[in-house]
């Protein structure tokens, strides 16, 4: 696990200060070892920041070149499997020079250029410079489980694992407003898979490469999800018993496989499912405990620490609790933010921070997490709202309505965040196109129709008679991926292409992890278990109010009796606004109220301050809905002072 950076120059010499720079910038991603290779003419350069985990010889050190010396790469991620590929690499005639994982990537680049992709599996980002071709080649992993930017600034373009690693090679740092409006409607992390935040500044698509050459630069998708179609679905023949146990091998192989490093491997639990499977298959792969690392909330209904504690002495585990107090968020929150380089909902993030940040205090480097899961088994709660609305062939109307309303009262720490919680409009793209609305885009819809009064009227009104849903849709192959698919999995399918790489796998996965040099592997989406869930009949993933069903059968040997009777928890904190009194609380307070906000260009500030005076007054629910826009509002305060009006990239 590492950062990566690449310049190429159309037109002159590139800066080895910037090539430099940017690769320092990301020092928090490699710790070890930086290092930087210019070509000859001096138009490319590529960077590394090590974090050692395979062959942890200085022979791994990258970047890495070829025998012929024509092609170098660097890489971020870990690629599984890649003994058995090293060995046939050798029988072809190719001489590696380390025995980490990386250099099969650029000897299979060698073998079938970019089909190269089709043979890694794995989390990675990738670039690697082909100077026969004069070709610059960049890929992402299936599912964005590691981050790739790109920009395009004087002629140059620029490419590197985090986006103030752009910045610090002489990127300029601007708001792009029409995201910003996108996030307004709370679907910019899943409105566009390509933009960012940052205006001129774009992430590699999950499942995507890029060609860059003096004429052009284009991106190609090489993957794509694929779910079958409701017909294809109803063809598939095989008892549910059958499904189980093919999952748990898959399960089992995908876990085994990330349990391969040179340094100890360590496992993220709280008390749901996803990562107490992990765990429990782990154990089976190690004749030593597992040091087992749980967060715990100073709020009940927040706190999964006896669970977990239970799950841990059921694997053999060595469990570690992190206490996370309401003044722990408010200390750490701009830290988080920084690192994740975009817009919060919640403090789970910051959470996620803390807890990476106690592995990497333990001496630990490497964990696994339960990441993903929720995207491929519907395991959200919105998720059985839709198959309880949208798939009710045989069902009972007046049932349904009373499962609809126990799925509303067992989630009410989801309201306005994972459910919906109030009026919606403006959804009517989506119906048209879909034939009904996932119930996620209604929860974030319901979320930013709260924030929609607290927007300038100036900053508005260059976006009236925008429809943001028009663009979302208009960025997917609707007719090949979404239409004559079951809703459930179209709703699955929208969630893992856009809010899973831009916020799931950024703020609750590797940057948090990366900002204290952790690498956290995730089972889940190794995309041999994700092409055989896709392919199970819905009814395995959602039965009834049970989700995961197929999973919880799966695990059931691995697992506690109380996980596998647990209904979905979603990893939240408290809203700030449980504990007016507390830190974080005053944190959005004091700053929403002060000069920061009054110079973004976004907001009407007097609208804000009437929305913090009203607060106490509320309800609760209403409370709790309202927490996810003053996050927001924070964080985005935060990015204003420390990006945007910052002339050199600060650090933290």
């Amino acid at each position: 696990m590492c950062g990566i950076t690449a310049i190429f120059s159309r037109t002159a010499p590139i800066s080895e200060h910037a090539l430099r720079s940017a690769t320092g910038q990301l020092h928090h991603r490699g710790p070890e070892v930086q290092r930087w290779w210019i070509s000859d003419d001096h138009r490319v350069g590529l960077g590394h920041a090590r974090l050692s985990i395979i062959d942890l010889s200085a022979s791994g050190n990258q970047p890495i070149a070829n025998e012929q010396n024509d092609i170098h790469i660097v890489v971020n991620g870990e690629l599984y499997d890649f003994e058995r590929i090293q060995r046939e690499l050798e029988q072809r005639g190719h001489h590696l020079k380390t025995r980490s994982d990386s250099e099969i990537a650029l000897h299979l680049y060698e073998e079938y250029g970019a089909q190269c992709l089709y043979h890694l599996r794995g989390e990675f980002a990738i670039t690697l410079w082909d100077e026969k071709n004069r070709t610059l080649f960049a890929a992402r992993d299936r599912f964005g489980i590691k981050p790739l930017y790109y920009a395009v600034h004087q002629d140059t373009v620029y490419l590197a694992s985090e986006i103030k690693s752009l910045l610090a090679a002489g990127v300029p740092a601007e708001w792009d407003e029409t995201s910003f409006y996108q996030m307004s409607q709370f679907i910019t992390h899943v409105g566009n898979q390509e933009k960012t935040l940052f205006k001129g500044i774009y992430q590699v698509p999950p499942g995507h490469y890029l060609i860059a050459t003096e004429d052009q630069l284009r991106l190609y998708p090489y993957w794509d999800i694929n779910m079958p179609t409701s017909q294809q679905l109803g063809e598939k023949t095989g008892d549910d018993q059958s499904y189980v146990e093919r999952l748990r091998d898959k399960l089992q192989e995908a876990v085994r496989l990330r349990m391969r490093a040179d340094v100890p491997v360590g496992c993220y639990l709280s008390g749901g499912l996803d990562s107490c499977t992990a765990l429990g298959m782990a154990a089976q792969y190690t004749d030593k405990p597992i040091q087992a690392f749980t967060l715990s909330f100073d709020h009940d209904d927040y706190d999964e620490r006896a669970i977990a504690q239970e799950m841990a002495v059921l694997a053999g585990a060595d469990f570690h609790p992190i206490p996370v107090k309401h003044h722990d968020l408010a200390t750490h929150f701009a830290d988080a933010v920084w690192h994740s380089e975009t817009l919060f909902f919640n403090a789970h993030g910051v959470a996620k921070y803390m807890l990476s940040r106690a592995v990497r205090d333990a001496g630990f480097k490497v964990v696994l997490t339960g990441e993903g899961s929720d995207e491929i088994f519907a395991g959200y709660p919105h998720f059985r709202r839709d198959m309880l609305l949208y798939n009710q062939q045989g069902q009972d109307n007046q049932q349904v309505e009373q499962m609809l309303q126990a799925l509303q009262d067992s989630n009410r720490l989801s309201s306005g965040f994972l459910m919906p919680h109030g009026s919606v409009d403006g959804l009517d793209t989506l119906k048209r196109s879909l034939g009904f609305v996932p119930s996620w885009l209604e929860s974030f819809a319901s979320s930013g129709h709260k924030l929609q009064p607290l927007l300038s009227e100036p900053f508005l009104s260059q976006y009236e008679g925008m429809d943001p849903y028009r663009k979302l849709l208009n960025s997917l192959d609707v007719t090949g991926q979404l239409r004559e698919r079951d809703a459930v999995n179209q709703s699955l399918y929208l969630w893992s292409k856009f809010a899973l790489p831009q916020y799931v796998l950024n703020v609750l996965g590797d940057r948090m992890e990366m900002a204290h040099s952790i690498e956290g592997r995730v089972p889940f989406l190794d995309h041999h278990v994700v092409e055989l869930v896709r392919s199970m009949p819905v009814h395995l993933k959602i039965r009834g109010l049970t989700e995961k069903y197929v999973l919880r059968e799966a695990a059931k040997p691995f697992i506690t009796d109380t996980v596998y009777k647990r209904q979905k928890h979603p990893f939240v904190a408290p809203p700030a606004t449980f504990s007016p009194d507390q830190p974080l609380n005053e944190m959005i307070q004091d700053t929403l109220r002060g000069s920061c906000m009054a110079q973004l260009p976004f907001f009407n500030q007097a609208k804000v301050v009437d929305l913090l005076d009203r607060l106490p007054g509320m309800d609760a629910t209403s409370a709790t809905a309202y927490d996810t826009v003053l996050t927001l509002m924070l964080s985005a305060c935060l990015l204003h002072e420390q990006f945007m009006t910052a002339k050199q990239p600060v650090s933290a």
